[in-house]
């Protein structure tokens, strides 16, 4: 058998040995048509580890004929691009597997648009990073971007059924008895990457003694050793993990406890407690804000302790807060009303600080008018006293608006109107 390792072997020969991306590889759909036509654009692929990238990048070049070839942009250097280059003007024709493709430097970048241009070289670009974020413009410009979807578990189970009675590429010469909690979790386990399970797959199967009959028996907790547990947005630098996080904050933006507790679930997985402490106390202040001000208090609490006492403890103060920002009223008054003065501030609408309210805690300061008329508030009744604190230009503007979502603003609110109605 081939050393190689399983989920390389089981690479498909043409597109129609691809498993799942039926959006692009589907019976009509634009690389289906690209392939059957001959008429290859480059192409930038992106999606999480696993999915497919390198498999569609060789089914294409397999159901085409044409030479295929693969590099990594950053590993491999220029004088590799040059052999493909070379190959290229022999042949008329080279597909250019790209790795890493949002890695790619200048001069690398240099020497292959040309050959991109006249279509001697077709680049198939993968990538985990989102293109329209990584990738070099001019490299961008010149290819049409896909995204491949994760495979579902139904999809992974066709490609490890596929394995396990293929007798060229796979374990078909092997007499295999898998239980279906086995076959399952490895098709669930990996959360849609094939590469993973078919690997883990090929694992248990080695790594398990026969019985007498010469049967080897996969039963599920073999499967859940030999399967590592897939970490969902562990890569901090990947698309997916702001998607994560993203997703996380949206759900508690709109009071979804269920789906919070989800994303909360998969950041911590990932051991990502840093991007769940940050993203929590910006939600507590940014979307909870003054509808419940002590809640930022007890989120601080929750991920100190959770920070203290470490994984898997962790979760239980970090569940605690996010449920009690899920639940919370709602008030995003505080943002819009900074974000509202800087507006003005980056207009360059601002004007001069009102004499009254200028530093006087210098020699000369009076002479040259600074802190004469002002009006200490604490000498007043109530602590209030009416004059002027904004700009000239700015005098009458209002930048808080509240919200009426919590008892808290509410309060705040009441005193803002009666002080506003004063003026």
């Amino acid at each position: 058998m081939s050393q190689k390792p399983l989920a390389f072997r089981m690479r498909p020969r043409t597109i129609e040995e691809v498993v799942g991306q039926e959006h692009l590889v589907g019976d009509g759909k634009i690389i289906a048509r690209m392939v059957k036509a001959k008429q290859l654009t480059s192409m930038i692929l992106y999606g999480p580890p696993g999915i497919g990238k390198t498999s569609i990048a060789s089914a294409i070049a397999g159901s085409t004929k044409y030479a295929f070839r693969t590099l990594n942009a950053v590993t491999n250097n220029k004088k590799d691009m040059e052999i493909v280059a070379a190959e290229a003007k022999m042949s008329g024709k080279v597909i250019l597997l790209l790795d890493e493709v949002h890695r790619l430097d200048k001069a690398k970048q240099d020497f292959l648009l040309p050959y991109l241009e006249n279509g001697m070289i077709v680049l198939i670009g993968a990538t985990t990073s989102n293109p329209y974020h990584a990738i070099n413009p001019a490299i961008r410009s010149r290819c049409q971007i896909f995204e491949l979807k994760p495979l579902t578990p139904e999809e992974v189970k066709h490609a490890l059924l596929r394995a396990l009675n293929d007798e060229e590429r796979g374990l078909g010469n092997l007499k295999v008895d898998i239980s279906e909690d086995a076959l399952l979790h490895f098709a669930q386990g990996s959360g849609g990457d094939v590469r993973s399970s078919l690997n883990a797959l090929e694992l248990a199967v080695l790594s398990t003694d026969k019985d007498d009959d010469g049967m080897i028996h996969i039963d599920v907790k073999t499967a859940e050793e030999c399967l590592q547990k897939k970490s969902i947005a562990a890569d901090k630098d990947g698309d997916a993990h702001y998607d994560v996080v993203s997703a996380f904050q949206k759900s508690i933006r709109g009071s979804d406890v269920n789906a919070a507790l989800h994303y909360l679930g998969r950041l911590i997985e990932a051991g990502d407690l840093p991007s769940i402490s940050r993203r929590l106390i910006v939600i507590a202040y940014e979307d909870i804000g003054l509808a419940n001000p002590q809640a930022a208090v007890r989120t601080l609490a929750a991920i100190k302790t959770a920070e203290r006492i470490g994984f898997p403890e962790a979760r239980i103060p970090l569940a605690n807060a996010v449920i009690e920002l899920c639940l919370s009223p709602k008030s995003n008054s505080a943002i819009l009303a900074i974000d509202s003065a800087l507006e003005d501030i980056r207009k360059g609408i601002g004007g001069d600080v009102p004499d009254h309210l200028k530093d006087a805690h210098y020699k000369g300061a009076k002479d040259l008018g600074r802190g004469i008329g002002y009006l200490y508030p604490h000498n007043y009744e109530n602590g209030w006293v009416q004059q002027q604190y904004l700009p000239d230009k700015l005098r009458n503007k209002r930048y808080y608006e509240p919200k009426k979502t919590g008892k808290f603003e509410q309060a705040f609110a009441s005193v803002y109107e009666k002080l506003t109605r004063k003026k």
